[in-house]
């Protein structure tokens, strides 16, 4: 299964994400009640998967409900507030009920008609990423580095920032890839480390702490990360840890580049501060690999993700080239 996630005989078929290295196996999601546990356990994630498990999840809800369309409504609300920072998950769930007065069979095109959009927006997106990458950066190879998971795990089948990565490599651009651990839930290690090494991309893993110390040291020539919303003024919500990199990139005057698609937008939102922060379980952070590590009783501040103001990110692109451009 080259997709991660792709519709079945009547079933939305993922690959389980939270299996991976140490497994690869795919899960087949029924109903809407699996789909939405499957989002918040994170066996599938990423703004762009997302995107097309909201339009699946809701031709599953009108295979289970037929001419309900009360019933409908409210999977199809339960769906999109599974994950409420990812703006994608939400897009897909309402591209989907607007087909919904065709029918079964009108929602399930509209949903796998999605499924295609996706590999062929963020191919584009990655490519004018690429692009951008080549023109801001003169040395070669490229020394990258990157933070969470934004290849096809994170999307239908291609990627966003690691998409950008794809392009590079295929043209010898790529000297080697730093890739993030992504705490708490190691998605940089699991995810984008597996990815790298199946694509024969030369990577080294870091500790997300170690990062700041990678660029200060002239390790890295720009960062690329994806997004979960940006906002309309410039804004980003992205995997905890995001802003520090931009900091960090700023102060050494490398390029930050975000890649996302036009979907991600969230042109209803003004700015940043607005977005819709989720955080994660206590037990995340206090407990490793089913073991308490802290204190009992510890406090935890665990945020999902954290917010990047539009100054600090060199681009924002997407599938139309440029959607905005500072420093």
């Amino acid at each position: 299964m080259r997709r991660t996630i792709d519709w079945d005989d009547d079933a939305v078929v993922i690959v389980d994400q939270c299996a991976l290295p140490a497994a690869h196996r795919t899960l087949r999601l029924r109903t809407v009640d699996e789909l939405v546990a499957a989002i918040q356990r994170l066996a599938v994630r990423g703004a762009p998967a997302l995107g097309a498990a909201g339009a699946l999840g809701v031709a599953l809800a009108v295979r289970e409900h037929g001419d309900d369309t009360e019933a409908v409504r409210a999977d199809a609300a339960r769906l999109a507030g599974a994950r409420p920072t990812a703006v994608n998950l939400r897009w897909g769930v309402e591209r989907a009920l607007a087909a919904l007065g065709g029918g079964a069979e009108s929602v399930l095109a509209q949903a796998r008609s999605m499924l295609t959009e996706d590999e062929r927006t963020n191919h584009t997106a990655s490519r004018h990423a690429a692009d951008l990458v080549l023109r801001r950066c003169p040395r070669r190879p490229l020394r990258l580095l990157t933070h969470c998971n934004t290849g096809r795990l994170a999307a239908v089948g291609w990627g966003t920032a690691l998409g950008t990565v794809w392009h590079l490599h295929a043209t010898g651009q790529v000297e080697y890839v730093l890739a993030g651990e992504t705490r708490p839930l190691l998605q940089g290690t699991r995810l984008t480390a597996w990815e790298l090494a199946e694509a024969g991309v030369p990577y080294r893993l870091l500790p997300d702490s170690a990062a700041a110390s990678a660029i200060a040291r002239g390790l890295v020539d720009c960062v690329l990360v994806g997004a979960d919303r940006v906002a309309a003024n410039g804004d980003v919500a992205n995997k905890i840890g995001t802003y520090g990199l931009a900091l960090a990139a700023a102060r050494h005057e490398i390029p930050f580049v975000v890649v996302a698609p036009s979907s991600t937008v969230d042109k209803e939102l003004p700015g940043g501060g607005s977005i819709a922060v989720e955080e994660r379980a206590a037990e995340e952070v206090t407990h490793f690999a089913g073991q308490p590590v802290a204190p009992e009783g510890a406090a935890v501040f665990n945020p999902a993700f954290d917010v990047t103001p539009v100054e600090l990110i060199t681009a924002v692109v997407t599938e139309h080239g440029v959607f905005t451009e500072g420093r």
